[in-house]
């Protein structure tokens, strides 16, 4: 793959990320004003987006069928994020008391981390 392609695809990534947080908080907000439960809602929306992220990764940034294997490798990376996410935003906190500094300094970490685990483990 030229460099000129690997590229391409890394805006593919972030594109299917911006998409998938949209569906996200799309539902979360539609489920909402239905008068649902925040966190029922958030929930909702959560597992729709990680849905239509492991799809549109596996199909369209990386043209993989979809298996139960690279599901479950997967779900270990969207793990692995929040993890990064998590101490990103405590870092924060304790050096900055601030946790909104933290999840945008963890953004691009979870991006590039989770482009890179994409391309070589889960859909190799």
């Amino acid at each position: 793959m030229t460099e000129a392609a690997r590229w391409r695809q890394f805006a593919t990534f972030i594109a299917g990320g911006v998409l998938c947080a949209a569906v996200d908080i799309g539902l979360m907000q539609l489920l909402l004003g239905a008068g649902m439960h925040h966190t029922t809602a958030a929930s909702a929306g959560f597992g729709a987006g990680l849905l239509v992220n492991f799809a549109f990764h596996s199909r369209v940034t990386f043209g993989q069928a979809a298996s139960a294997s690279s599901f479950a490798r997967y779900l270990c990376v969207v793990g692995l994020n929040y993890l990064l996410t998590i101490a990103c935003v405590a870092l924060a906190v304790s050096l900055l008391d601030n946790p909104l500094a933290g999840k945008i300094v963890s953004l691009p970490l979870v991006a590039i981390n989770g482009y890179l685990l994409s391309r070589y483990w889960i859909f190799k």
